[in-house]
């Protein structure tokens, strides 16, 4: 009889380890995401860059909208890097976790 509720009790003290390890995992996921949503913005400011458009302007244009706010590109060259920064509760964490992503154009011939 003594044993009984074990489970409960172990679950209720396991439950914060689970929920860290699920918002670990949850981040690491946004983090890819954004690493995808960098690379796509760069090949489009490269491709605008190379039509002679605004790289910066196409870069964000192919962002969504709440990544648009953390995002930086800087064209240098023929060459356009993004940076952009996952969404994250705490801010010290999205910054460490930014990524970038740059891609190249030549103009056309």
């Amino acid at each position: 009889m003594a044993e009984r509720g074990q489970a409960t009790v172990e679950l209720i003290a396991a439950l914060p380890a689970l929920l860290l390890a699920a918002a670990m995992a949850l981040q690491l996921l946004v983090a890819g995401y954004a690493m995808t949503l960098a690379d796509g913005a760069a090949e489009a400011g490269a491709l605008a860059l190379a039509s002679g458009g605004s790289a910066a302007k196409a870069a964000r244009g192919a962002l969504p909208g709440w990544a648009r706010d953390d995002v930086s590109v800087a064209v240098e060259g023929g060459t356009v890097s993004v940076r952009l920064r996952p969404p994250s509760p705490i801010a010290a964490l999205a910054d460490r976790l930014a990524v970038s992503s740059s891609a190249s154009a030549r103009a056309a011939r």
